[in-house]
């Protein structure tokens, strides 16, 4: 049976891995060494020209369901690693059968959650990964997506504007259909609770859990955050007349959590008026921001640019232009102002758009500080010399990387 590599990978180059040689022979040179989850299968990270990728050796079935899976929730935009192939008739050079292997794309600038517990860090930090996996949950259950095995091992974590963004790396145990029962719901919520208890159970025996911090506890803080969040969601919305302010304010706080509405239907009884928005996906702010400006960010960053886009417009008097005119000149005299002053050796450190919120944090403190506005260029030449050459290096470990579990 001849290699076939199906899928569409956007680089050709991928066709001349050692294909014939089990995944875990493969030659340290070709491999990328990233740490990563635990995971079932064999994983190894290779580097292609300027990308890498996560290959995991696994039974063609399985590839095929995952890789398809994968491609679901990417179509619909959930926060998800990209696939990019499944290569299959793998033989050795003996001409012996070895499994097939699902491709996906490395997602840059993530960090796995032990990458994030390797300093101990303070319980702020971990309620937000929990309200980041919280929020991913919520999100694949509005689309009909059960998990089965929602774990941090199998989630990558994005820094986004002082929070994070989570996103699913494994799907081989997921299942899609048309919506999910209740009960299908709280059992994958109850598993995930679990997984995550006993996850963190292990790093508090190694040590890097803070002491404050006890893993039943946050394992049930999982659970209230989701049904928090479910709730905001999808509860019904109860309205008297002379109220409407009440449904305005339910949905801002969903486009704050990054949750569109695409319609409301109500119903009418007496003098009350029974309000239930219908939740279609998230990136409410990135979506508006990638229109004017052309940025893809997250959420998080989103809100904060568009909010220093608003500053900025006010701050002109630019009220009789154009939206997009007044974006594009907040593009290139604020945005790409500081992102084409971070020096090349530091620009591994963040994202662009993480570090124009953090010179924006910079600023507001040190403006604070002196009892006037410090302005953004002296913030930001503080800022790259006081404080970005100290922090980790996040894109990568070799080159602009981190890794994914499987």
């Amino acid at each position: 049976m001849a290699l076939t590599l199906t899928g569409s990978p956007d680089e050709p180059d991928l066709l001349f891995l050692p294909w014939d040689t089990p995944l875990e022979e493969w030659p340290s040179d070709l491999v990328v060494s990233l740490p990563r989850g635990i995971s079932r299968h064999i994983v190894r990270f290779v580097r292609v020209h300027d990308h890498v990728y996560a290959i995991k050796e696994v039974e063609q079935p399985l590839a095929e369901r995952e890789y398809h899976l994968l491609f679901e929730l990417n179509r619909r935009d959930v926060p998800s690693v990209e696939p990019i192939g499944i290569a299959s008739g793998r033989t050795d050079v003996q001409g012996e059968p070895l499994p097939a292997c699902l491709v996906t794309r490395h997602l840059s600038f993530s960090l796995p959650y032990r990458a994030l517990f390797s300093a101990t860090p303070r319980a702020g930090t971990v309620n937000r990964l929990m309200d980041a996996l919280a929020a991913l949950l919520v999100r694949l259950h509005l689309i009909g997506f059960s998990w089965n095995d929602c774990s941090l091992s199998n989630t990558l974590f994005r820094r986004d504007a002082g929070a994070f963004a989570a996103y699913l790396v494994d799907a081989e145990t997921g299942e899609l259909h048309a919506s999910l029962t209740e009960g299908q719901r709280l059992h994958d919520l109850e598993v995930a609770a679990i997984n995550v208890t006993g996850e963190l159970m292990d790093l508090e025996a190694g040590g890097t859990l803070h002491p404050s911090m006890e893993p039943v506890t946050l394992g049930a803080s999982l659970q209230d955050r989701y049904l928090a969040l479910w709730a905001e969601i999808t509860d019904p919305l109860v309205i008297r007349s002379g109220e409407r302010y009440l449904l305005d304010a339910r949905i801002r706080r969903l486009n704050d959590l990054g949750f569109d509405i695409a319609e409301l239907q109500a119903s009418r009884d007496d003098t009350v008026v029974h309000v239930r928005p219908k939740v279609v996906d998230a990136g409410h702010h990135s979506r508006r921001l990638m229109e004017l400006t052309g940025l893809d960010v997250e959420e998080n960053q989103a809100r904060r640019l568009l909010n220093d886009l608003d500053t900025f417009r006010w701050s002109l008097d630019t009220s009789g232009d154009e939206e997009s005119v007044v974006a594009h000149r907040w593009l290139t005299t604020r945005f790409e102002t500081v992102a084409r002053s971070i020096p090349e050796d530091l620009r591994g450190k963040l994202e662009a758009a993480e570090v124009f919120h953090e010179v924006l944090e910079h600023q507001w403190f040190a403006s604070e500080r002196a009892g006037q506005d410090v302005g953004l260029d002296a913030a930001l030449q503080d800022y790259l010399t006081a404080v970005l050459p100290h922090r980790p290096d996040e894109a990568a470990i070799l080159g602009g990387t981190s890794p994914e579990g499987g």
